[in-house]
């Protein structure tokens, strides 16, 4: 697939079929390109908290220091499970599934996979899904 050419400002239009070669292609270098930049925002955090090895004398220096590195790690770890659910969308773009919803089949609107590559849920499968989770919440 990743022999499909296309031009640098393509992007999807409803006029053409819906998760043709180049539609594909075109999600796939997305998914990479957003892996990739998570990837290296990570290897960066690490360096950074490496060579931070301060020994701050001030308490409250020490204590707004940790909870930086604090609210660093917790959004690292968001980004490790994001990483997990794009490997999982590119995946859907091997085997054929990607762009179709998960509970109905249907295609995906272009613009909500433009907007979130790594949706599954068409927009009223995704409404449905969070309309039964805050009534199950409330319970």
């Amino acid at each position: 697939m990743s022999d499909t050419l296309i031009d640098e400002g393509y992007r999807p239009t409803e006029d053409e079929p819906f998760m043709n070669d180049r539609q594909r292609e075109y999600f796939r270098r997305k998914l990479l390109a957003w892996k990739d930049d998570i990837l290296r925002e990570s290897r960066e955090t690490l360096l950074a908290l490496q060579s931070e090895s301060e020994n701050h004398p001030d308490i409250a220096d020490r204590a707004s220091s940790e909870t930086d590195r604090s609210i660093e790690l917790r959004a690292r770890d968001r980004q490790r499970k994001l990483i997990s659910k794009i490997d999982a969308a590119l995946e859907r773009i091997n085997d054929g599934t990607y762009g179709y919803c998960e509970e109905t089949g249907e295609p995906i609107s272009l613009k909500r996979l433009e907007a979130r590559p790594i949706a599954t849920l068409s927009i009223e499968a995704q409404e449905r899904h969070e309309r039964h989770e805050r009534v199950h919440r409330d319970d």
